[in-house]
């Protein structure tokens, strides 16, 4: 059994709890192990965070674009993808560590940290960032979902 979701979201602060509340249910009653769910919420939340900070303008009207997530639970492994449609990422800048008394600049280094892989890079076809990461997943004794 596999679990698949999309959310398309507006950009605004509120949208990060939600998307990861959503994603802490979902493995909670699959029954992955807390420490690879918390792992992964935090990297969902510096990657919507981002989105909602860089991932486009606020129209005339004061209404924001959205942004998507998508996460998907197979097997062994769980992958997410934060899609938005802003600028994306400037071109052959490689990401580099923020400082450590720096408030912003540490999201896309604490999502390498978290996950087992990490893609980041700009939609071709639509524009915009999208950042995807994926981590092997652990289960509870007797999780419902555990792969075969």
């Amino acid at each position: 059994m596999s679990i698949w979701w999309s959310l398309h979201l507006r950009r605004e602060a509120a949208s990060v709890p939600l998307a990861r509340r959503l994603l802490m249910g979902t493995m909670e009653t699959a029954g992955v192990d807390p420490d690879i769910s918390y792992d992964l919420s935090v990297a969902l939340s510096e990657a919507c965070a981002n989105a909602v900070e860089h991932g486009g303008a606020v129209s005339a009207g004061g209404s924001s674009e959205a942004y998507r997530v998508t996460a998907y639970l197979d097997g062994e492994k769980c992958r997410i993808e934060v899609a938005d449609s802003g600028p994306g990422f400037p071109h052959r800048q490689p990401v580099r560590p923020a400082h450590s008394d720096s408030e912003d600049g540490r999201g896309l280094c604490l999502i390498r940290e978290l996950a087992d892989h990490v893609h980041i890079g700009n939609n071709p076809g639509r524009g915009g960032a999208i950042v995807s990461f994926d981590k092997i997943l652990k289960w509870r004794e007797g999780a419902p979902l555990v792969a075969v």
